[in-house]
């Protein structure tokens, strides 16, 4: 089965390309960069990646899969959540968004502080959709202490309990050992392979 793993970011298609597992053939966004992106304008991180899954397919015809997903901090009821990056109202920065989540938990105690980093992935074939969820649990901290990853702002905030460490401090192996995409996807790899049968 030729599978299209709708991203243009080589990074992230190389990561879903491995998860999915070797039961398939799989090209990317990265494979047809003139592409044009398809605009996350939905109310869910299930929502949007649908709409990307089903955008993919039928511009190209090849079954996709595609996922949307962002921080959740309970003490703000979810947010930013599917709104993370222009929650300021805006395209914003990842420097903003590090100071808008801090100037919004100012004053929350830590046991309050609680957040998840939630992935939704989605697969259509033009028939089917099928999807799967993961996340990352931990809770924010009180003040940033070093610099972000560029594109990944959340994570030099983002405590993990499990390691005491920040999410962006984790080690590749401590990294993989909790990566929410990694669950996702190999969770979608089944369900598709179930299709087959």
């Amino acid at each position: 089965m030729k599978i299209l793993i709708a991203t243009k970011n080589p990074a992230k298609a190389k990561e879903v390309e491995k998860y999915l597992g070797d039961n398939f053939e799989k090209v990317s966004l990265a494979d047809f960069p003139d592409t044009l992106d398809v605009k996350e304008t939905e109310k869910t991180f299930l929502e949007n990646a649908v709409l990307k899954a089903k955008s993919y397919f039928e511009l190209f015809g090849i079954p996709a899969v595609s996922d949307d997903g962002g921080l959740e901090i309970d003490a703000l009821n979810g947010e930013p959540g599917v709104m993370s990056r222009r929650w300021p109202g805006h395209e914003a920065t990842d420097q903003e968004l590090i100071d808008l989540v801090l100037y919004k938990l100012k004053n929350i105690p830590q046991n309050k502080r609680t957040a998840h980093l939630r992935t939704v992935g989605v697969y259509y074939d033009g028939k089917n959709i099928l999807h799967a969820e993961g996340s990352i649990d931990g809770y924010i901290v009180e003040k940033q202490t070093a610099p972000c990853e560029k594109g990944y702002p959340f994570r030099a905030i983002f405590w993990i309990p499990q390691f005491n460490k920040l999410y962006q401090d984790l080690t590749h192996e401590e990294h993989e050992e909790i990566n929410h995409r990694r669950f996702v996807y190999s969770q979608l790899s089944k369900k598709m392979l179930a299709l087959e049968k």
